[in-house]
């Protein structure tokens, strides 16, 4: 099995690999099965999911299920703002994965002033996500959001161990929020760190052309990785051959300097 690189996520107990899984769309591919099993056998470590995810979670429980001693770190996600609706989340995750425990569940998509105000309630999804945590069937507690004007707040509120931040050539803005988030010992997940599926398949198109110049699938993962402040990246997959490509990536990693990362975000401003 592939040696990949592992980082802390955060203050946690946690030692994911440097690029994980998010497994959003994997189900939606009919080699979404022949996917998993891909990144597992390859040595990644991480898999991102959620309630939302049509299929993902089912999908990774078959498989899970089939290889019980697996070293696999499990996230999911409640898209409930109560205490109430997320405890139910968490116990359906539990059913669907497969497990008895899941190492981090997040607030999905905290992204306005109105939701973070409800999940903080005395009824609120924080709540009972502590709750959750105090029986032992969460491990870990993060948020994902797409606000960069929240997520400050959200990443000093001492309230979550992780935090899921969009972060690519094409969005770096949130750069400096990867810097704080590690300045507070809040671990990383990086959401489309190849700029999101659309974005992906018009890069993909332009190599097999070979037009690219820089902007490639491999670019954009180092660029990601190359942020000593990311614990996880977690590019999206159907089909194994991306698994591969993603590996092969991540184990010849070499940090890009800044002239490198200054041409790719060029490049991709071209491009969107």
């Amino acid at each position: 099995m592939p040696n990949l690189e592992r980082r802390r996520l955060g203050r946690t107990d946690l030692m994911v690999t440097a690029l994980g899984l998010g497994a959003m769309d994997t189900p939606q591919s009919s080699e979404g099965e022949d996917t998993l099993r891909a990144a597992l056998d390859l040595g990644i470590n991480f898999v991102d999911t959620a309630r939302e995810y049509e299929g993902s979670e089912f999908l990774i429980g078959q498989v899970v299920r089939a290889r019980p001693a697996l070293d696999l770190h499990l996230s999911s996600k409640t898209f409930r703002h109560s205490a109430d609706g997320a405890q139910r989340d968490v116990d359906r995750s539990l059913s669907m994965l497969g497990v008895e425990r899941i190492d981090l569940y997040q607030l999905h998509d905290i992204s306005t002033a109105e939701a973070w105000r409800a999940v903080q309630g005395e009824d609120g999804a924080l709540a009972g996500l502590r709750v959750a945590q105090f029986r032992g069937l969460i491990g870990h507690i993060g948020v994902s959001s797409h606000n960069v004007e929240l997520l400050p707040e959200l990443i000093a509120s001492g309230e979550f161990d992780a935090v899921m931040i969009e972060y690519s050539a094409f969005f770096p803005e949130t750069a400096p929020l990867i810097q704080m988030a590690h300045a507070h010992d809040v671990g990383v997940m990086v959401m489309r760190p190849l700029g999101g599926s659309g974005r992906t398949s018009v890069i993909r198109t332009r190599v097999a052309e070979g037009s690219a110049g820089v902007l490639t699938p491999a670019n954009l993962l180092r660029y990601v990785f190359s942020h000593p402040g990311v614990s996880v990246a977690i590019p999206g997959a159907r089909y194994p051959s991306r698994i591969r490509e993603n590996v092969e990536t991540a184990l010849s990693f070499e940090p890009m300097d800044l002239d490198e990362r200054r041409a790719l975000e060029d490049a991709a401003a071209e491009l969107y």
